[in-house]
């Protein structure tokens, strides 16, 4: 009898040890499975920043273009209109030339 208390009660011990174990195992699988996600969340939250940095370029760009055309047309109105006062400028020379005459 008391080789098969031994023998049940080390059986029912390896039971128990095949249960902490099974218990730290499970423990592991949902400790790695909230990892992945929280590496998931990273990769998206990079994919975003990523995303964020190239409109951003984008938008840079398109409205250093802008501000350039701008510039360009400012540039050609102001020489537009120099160019009108200086001709009404000869032409008022031109009459007052002729009219000395």
């Amino acid at each position: 009898m008391i080789g098969q208390e031994n023998g049940k009660s080390h059986l029912q011990k390896t039971q128990e040890e095949v249960e902490e174990v099974k218990v730290i195992m499970l423990q592991n699988m949902n400790k790695a499975e909230e990892r992945s996600g929280k590496l998931n969340e990273l990769e998206d939250r990079a994919d975003l920043k990523a995303n964020f940095e190239k409109t951003s370029t984008q938008v840079k760009t398109q409205k250093r273009w802008a501000n350039k055309k701008m510039k360009v047309m400012l540039i050609a109105v102001a020489v537009v209109a120099g160019l009108i006062i200086l001709s009404l400028i000869i032409v008022a020379i031109v009459q007052s030339t002729k009219g000395s005459d």
